[in-house]
């Protein structure tokens, strides 16, 4: 069974940089794509970062520019480096697995083409 866990959720004040982990196990890591997802109370879960197992990315167009994400491999871990947050990046963050998605899918934001879901980190961005 796919297992994913989050970890480095915080408060940070707006302006500031916080780092995302989501560790995996029980599956073959290096082949599924990685996502970032986030769920601000009373909003829809919407698709931040992804990374597929070619390396290939695809960032929403609200974090271009801010948001960096990366895996690696050798220790089942994937990354989501945060700069300059603002106020609305504050949400639930999520991280998912999938065996079959590219970076180049049209549907990689949409959070029902993923199978696997850690149960979150929440990210506060204070003024």
């Amino acid at each position: 069974q796919v297992r994913l866990v989050e970890f480095g959720g915080e408060s940070v004040q707006s302006g500031g940089s916080l780092r995302l982990s989501c560790a995996g196990s029980d599956f073959t890591w290096s082949t599924y794509a990685l996502g970032w997802f986030r769920q601000a109370p009373g909003k829809e879960r919407e698709g931040v970062a992804a990374i597929d197992r070619s390396g290939g990315t695809w960032y929403a167009e609200s974090v271009k520019g801010r948001f960096t994400i990366s895996r690696d491999n050798s220790k089942n871990t994937m990354y989501l480096q945060m700069y300059n947050l603002k106020l609305e990046d504050t949400a639930m963050y999520y991280c998912a697995a999938d065996p079959y998605l590219m970076a180049s899918d049209n549907a990689i934001g949409n959070e029902f083409s993923w199978n696997y879901w850690g149960r979150g980190a929440q990210v506060t961005v204070s003024s």
